[in-house]
C-alpha cells in the first residue's frame, strides 16, 4: 500500500540533467504506483547544442557529488567516452524528440524511456546526445511493451520530423509556462497535487529512493 490515493503528479526534468538522474529510483517508484497519474514536464533546459568538452569539468565533479549523495553510480566508461570525446556535443534535443515519440505511442513509456536513457549514458557510456544512440534506446523500450520499432527510421524522425520537432516545443513551452505559474526553477521537481492544491515535494524526498518518497507522499495525502 502506498498511499497515494488518487493523487496527480507532475515531474520536471532534462534528460541531461545530472540530478534527474539522482532521482531516478524515485520516479521510477512514483511511475509505478501512479500510471497515467504521472505527467512527464520536459524543460528543455539542455535542448541547445554545445561542445561537451566546454562543460566536461564541471560535470564530472558535479557526478561525482551526486554520486556520493544518492549512490547513482558513473562509470569510466561514460567518463571517459561521452565526456572527454573530442567531438562529443552536449544536446538533448534527440532525447526528448524521442520521449515524446513514445508517449504518443503509450503514456508510460515516457518515465520507462527517460531511466534506460540514462543508464545508458552515465552506465554504459553511450552518447545519448546522438540521435541513432537514443533510437536505439527507444525501441528497446517500444519493444519491452510490444511495440515494434525500427530505430534507423526513428533516428530520421527524430533529426528531420518537423510535426514531432513542434509538438516536442509544445511541450517544453507548456513545461516552462508550469514552472513560471509555479515559481520554480531549475528541475528536477516533482509537483503533487491533492486535495486540489498542488504541492511542490522536498527535494530530500526525492533524491532518497522510492520508499522514501513514497512514504512522503502518503503523509502529504493524509494531511489533504
Amino acid at each position: 500500500m502506498t498511499g497515494i490515493g488518487d493523487m496527480q503528479f507532475r515531474y520536471f526534468f532534462d534528460p541531461l540533467c545530472g540530478w534527474c538522474y539522482a532521482s531516478a529510483p524515485a520516479l521510477a517508484a512514483l511511475a509505478e504506483q501512479a500510471g497515467d497519474r504521472l505527467d512527464m514536464m520536459p524543460s528543455g533546459l539542455f535542448a541547445a547544442p554545445r561542445p561537451t568538452a566546454s562543460i566536461a569539468d564541471h560535470a564530472w565533479h558535479n557526478d561525482q557529488r551526486i554520486a556520493s549523495m544518492t549512490g547513482q553510480p558513473f562509470s569510466e566508461a561514460y567518463h571517459q567516452r561521452v565526456l572527454q570525446a573530442p567531438s562529443g556535443v552536449f544536446d538533448s534535443s534527440a532525447l526528448t524528440h524521442a520521449l515524446v515519440a513514445l508517449g504518443e505511442w503509450q503514456h508510460g513509456l515516457e518515465p520507462r524511456f527517460l531511466h534506460q536513457a540514462q543508464i545508458a549514458r552515465y552506465v554504459g557510456g553511450e552518447d545519448t546526445s546522438d540521435a541513432m544512440v537514443v533510437a536505439q534506446v527507444a525501441a528497446s523500450v517500444a519493444g519491452q511493451a510490444g511495440i515494434t520499432l525500427d530505430a534507423a527510421t526513428l533516428a530520421d524522425r527524430l533529426r528531420h520530423d518537423a510535426d514531432l520537432h513542434a509538438r516536442t516545443d509544445a511541450r517544453i513551452g507548456e513545461t516552462q509556462r508550469a514552472m513560471a505559474a509555479l515559481r520554480i526553477s531549475g528541475v528536477p521537481q516533482l509537483v503533487a497535487t491533492v486535495g486540489g492544491r498542488q504541492i511542490i515535494v522536498r527535494g530530500d524526498d526525492i533524491y532518497a529512493g522510492g520508499d522514501r518518497l513514497l512514504t512522503a507522499l502518503a503523509a502529504l495525502d493524509r494531511a489533504a
